[in-house]
């Protein structure tokens, strides 16, 4: 099967064409390539780290590779979905172009295309020594092959940082894929009895070497889409306490760097895989599910703690990481574009739209969701509308959940219940006016331009991209090779 991902002739798609441009301002280093480390936490949203706002939660390591770096406010994975999402970082492409359309694990078994090439066995091809620890949740293995997997608990970070001692110690280049299986909710993920806070992963005592930082539930700041309910603060104290344990996992991977004497040739960036692990963030298109923390470190950044405000993509992260290894990502085919050109840039031009694209979490869960964003508006295209949205497995066992539930309270933060669990086809927002995503526009005749723009634009997109759910608009097969006979 073969596809022609490297040609895109909208004119309407910014986002999918390809920028090399470098940066006058960001000077190749004097030791190239440079290491590059890519840390990826699993389930976190912008709600909870220091350098984004939240006064409470401890996060000092990631707050000074922010100070020490560049912080993106509009960064956003494609799908709010762990493995799906994660498929989208390594390959550069959307996950319904590459049949990675939910969880790889267990009887889901969904996995991408074998003809995949990923970030690397492109990073092992240009000379780089590859070496992942922690969360996988990926296949075939031999897309996304690593010359070293190092095996440790993904909860206890300062353990896994020491575990990578001899990779970053070794000689030449190396690329270090470390994935925290933080801040995910631990198992089990059903309480007994229901109202008591998951744990988070957090244990007795923490893991090895961690300082345990526990929260009280009164001092947690409860973000908009949630209700401010015991149950909610309880459980956004032990979120609090592992996303502490994160950083002090990335704490000690800095030292071990920095007596490497590897520090001032590094690139370090931080992502999460989707949003936070409470209902109306992970699982869904909407800004707490989607909008991501994205820090990224590196010694020759001339403006260290800038804030840029690109509306950039986790489709971009491959390429941009290819880039920063002395590789050409416009020779190879992409849905992203390298963002290393404009690190060192507040407001970039041409940086002013996203696409999104879920299909499934768990098997149980098919709701497809596409998804335009741009500086002002948003449109969620929900595919499979006339189902009642599906729950993630762990998100409907929630104390959080459970208790508006059972209390059978008819809102769940800002929005009703009835209008998260049966939603309309398309789901229009004003997201400066209406930043909580609760009025939708897509019934308001003022719209009907802009409704109108949008949805041809999400076509565009999934015509581009090679989308096997192009075929529902109008149910007309606009692309070859579909099996649907006109």
């Amino acid at each position: 099967m073969r596809y022609k991902y490297r040609i895109l002739l909208i004119n309407s798609l910014p986002a999918f064409l390809f920028n090399c441009t470098h940066s006058p301002g960001i000077p190749e280093t004097e030791q190239s390539p440079p290491n590059i480390i890519l840390l990826v936490s699993d389930d976190h949203g912008t709600d909870a780290l220091g350098c984004y706002g939240n006064h409470i939660v401890q996060t000092p390591n990631l707050d000074r590779l922010a100070a020490n770096g560049v912080r993106f406010t509009n960064a956003f994975c494609t799908s709010a979905s762990c493995s799906a999402s994660r498929s989208a970082i390594l390959s550069g492409m959307y996950s319904h172009a590459i049949g990675h359309y939910g969880h790889v694990h267990d009887y889901h078994h969904f996995r991408t295309f074998d003809t995949i090439k990923s970030l690397p066995v492109y990073l092992e091809d240009a000379g780089y020594h590859t070496a992942r620890i922690g969360k996988y949740h990926l296949a075939p293995e031999s897309v996304y092959r690593f010359n070293e997997v190092l095996e440790c608990d993904p909860r206890s970070t300062i353990e896994m940082a020491e575990k990578c001692r001899d990779v970053i110690n070794g000689d030449g280049p190396f690329f270090l894929y470390f994935c925290f299986d933080d801040p995910h909710r631990g198992h089990p993920f059903r309480s007994d009895p229901w109202y008591l806070p998951n744990s988070f992963g957090n244990i007795p005592g923490g893991y090895p070497g961690e300082k345990v930082v526990k929260y009280s539930p009164d001092d947690v700041l409860v973000p908009d889409f949630l209700p401010d309910t015991r149950e909610t603060r309880e459980e956004l104290a032990e979120y609090y306490q592992s996303i502490s344990r994160i950083d002090q996992g990335i704490g000690r991977l800095m030292d071990i760097l920095e007596e490497s004497g590897k520090k001032n040739n590094t690139v370090i960036i931080y992502i999460s895989d989707n949003g936070v692990a409470f209902t109306g963030a992970k699982t869904t298109t909407y800004d707490p599910g989607i909008r991501l923390p994205c820090i990224v470190s590196a010694p020759w950044i001339n403006n260290p703690g800038i804030v840029n405000s690109a509306m950039i993509s986790w489709i971009d992260l491959a390429p941009t990481i290819l880039d920063f290894a002395g590789v050409d990502p416009e020779s190879l085919r992409f849905h992203g574009r390298s963002f290393k050109g404009i690190l060192d840039q507040e407001e970039p031009a041409g940086w002013d739209e996203i696409y999104a694209s879920h299909t499934f979490h768990e098997i149980t869960m098919y709701y497809p969701m596409r998804v335009v964003q741009d500086r002002r508006y948003k449109l969620i295209w929900n595919i499979a509308w006339q189902l009642p949205y599906p729950f993630a497995s762990d998100l409907w066992a929630s104390s959080t959940w459970q208790g508006v539930y059972r209390r059978e309270e008819p809102y769940f933060g800002k929005r009703t219940i009835d209008a998260f669990l049966q939603r309309p086809e398309f789901e229009l927002y004003d997201m400066v006016a209406d930043p909580h995503e609760i009025n939708n526009l897509a019934d308001n005749p003022e719209y009907a331009s802009i409704l109108g723009s949008m949805k041809t634009r999400i076509k565009d997109f999934q015509f581009s991209t090679r989308d096997p759910w192009m075929i529902v608009w109008d149910n007309v097969s606009v692309i070859q090779g579909t099996g649907v006979n006109l």
